[in-house]
């Protein structure tokens, strides 16, 4: 069916099933605000848009008298960005789609944008097509690839004019945003698009509901590409594709629609700073607890990390991926393709969570038992149940707890004097 310019119609789009199945994402904020790489990705807005006494006094002791944030740009440098490594660890880390920051806020395009002139990584900083070099490199790790773009740009002389005509006029719209949307999607075709700064005008304004009937009727990505809910005032979490709702969404209980839960490595910021300090970085257990709850209660996981202006993951960002990566090898079979089973938390602990696979169940434990036995009180066994453990050969032992539910023995760990991993994962066969 071809699609109509309205909600109603694009609403009804079922999404491609390759984002369902893939789970986990990694999230990549990049560009102008790595240089100043303080405070946060929204540097230029608290530092000229708010005059932040914070920011103008770090400006004044770091950068000569009279420094504009375009001069930021030049040192916007790539010099150390290797794709490939990038895409390499990306693939370790259990990701299955990655999403780069093409065009933040600030309007600075990580590609050459035939509208962005002179403001982009081609004419200034890297010259170099980061968004083509990191799609090449992904799709050669058979990554999918989705591109974060930003409708609005903060100081843009043409959006400033429309935002002080309430909108009613749409230059910006018609000469930067839509063609840089279009020749995104011409010349990159994004498994996914990743759309946010638009919460200021409504969709009418943005022309989003045309871009998406084209996007889903004659694009080169009709049939697979993804997109999310941030196309206007008031579309979050109603319009669009899989739903973000707010950075850090958490649900509680389980959403009747497809779902996404961005989070970032660094707590206070999506951008790289150079002056973050190891407790402000998720650790492992925050990080395989927020995959957990998200992947039970139906959502996609995408976590983020801020590169630094030379285009380096810092090592510390790396191991916290890695880590991710190993804790999936193991236990990935509960979360890639798996689907929400009739119970999503034990109701008697906010430490056990489940997810399913056709019959099977996976009830994934986040704190190892003292007495080295597990109570599960929502599945119902039979004689058949079969439990095993990932990542561990032969089955458990299990018995019936009274009134309901079960015991399953597990091994026992032997001490050790490293922190036991964060979280494992009991496959349960033939239970209700």
């Amino acid at each position: 069916p071809r699609y109509r310019p309205d909600w109603a119609s694009l609403d009804a789009r079922p999404l491609p099933a390759w984002y369902d199945r893939a789970k986990v994402g990694v999230f990549v904020h990049w560009g102008v605000f790595s240089v100043p790489a303080w405070g946060s990705e929204w540097f230029w807005w608290h530092w000229q848009g708010q005059h932040d006494a914070a920011y103008e006094s770090f400006v004044r002791r770091r950068f000569p008298p009279g420094t504009t944030y375009a001069e930021f740009a030049p040192r916007f440098t790539a010099y150390d960005f290797q794709p490939r490594q990038w895409a390499q660890l990306f693939q370790r880390a259990g990701a299955r789609y990655v999403v780069l920051t093409t065009k933040h806020h600030e309007g600075f395009t990580n590609w050459g944008s035939p509208v962005s002139w002179n403001w982009n990584s081609v004419d200034t900083g890297p010259h170099r097509d980061l968004v083509g070099e990191l799609g090449e490199a992904l799709r050669e790790s058979n990554l999918r690839y989705g591109l974060y773009h930003s409708l609005m740009e903060w100081f843009n002389p043409l959006y400033l004019a429309d935002k002080q005509n309430d909108f009613k006029t749409q230059s910006f719209v018609l000469k930067k945003t839509m063609p840089e949307l279009y020749d995104l999607v011409l010349k990159y075709k994004p498994d996914l698009i990743w759309s946010d700064g638009d919460w200021e005008a409504p969709d009418s304004y943005w022309n989003s509901t045309s871009f998406l009937a084209w996007l889903y009727n004659d694009s080169p990505v009709k049939d697979t590409v993804v997109v999310n809910d941030r196309w206007g005032r008031g579309c979050s979490c109603r319009h669009g594709g899989f739903y973000n709702c707010a950075d850090k969404f958490r649900p509680g209980t389980l959403p009747q629609h497809k779902w996404e839960m961005c989070s970032s490595l660094d707590r206070l910021s999506w951008g790289y700073r150079s002056n973050m300090s190891l407790p402000e970085v998720m650790d492992e257990m925050s990080m395989i607890e927020e995959l957990v709850q998200t992947v039970s209660l139906g959502g996609n996981y995408l976590l983020n990390v801020g590169p630094t202006k030379e285009g380096v993951i810092v090592p510390i960002f790396q191991e916290r991926l890695l880590a991710l990566g190993r804790w999936l090898d193991t236990n990935g079979e509960a979360i890639y393709e798996s689907q929400p089973w009739r119970v999503q938390m034990e109701n008697t602990t906010d430490t056990v969570w489940y997810t399913s696979k056709g019959p099977v169940v996976f009830a994934i434990f986040l704190l190892w038992p003292r007495d080295n036995v597990l109570h599960l009180s929502s599945p119902i066994a039979s004689p058949g149940t079969q439990v095993t453990l990932l990542g561990f050969a032969g089955t458990l032992e299990w018995q019936i707890q009274p009134g309901a539910g079960m015991l399953i023995t597990l091994p026992c760990l032997l001490p050790s004097p490293l922190p036991p991993q964060p979280g494992w994962v009991v496959k349960l066969e033939g239970v209700k």
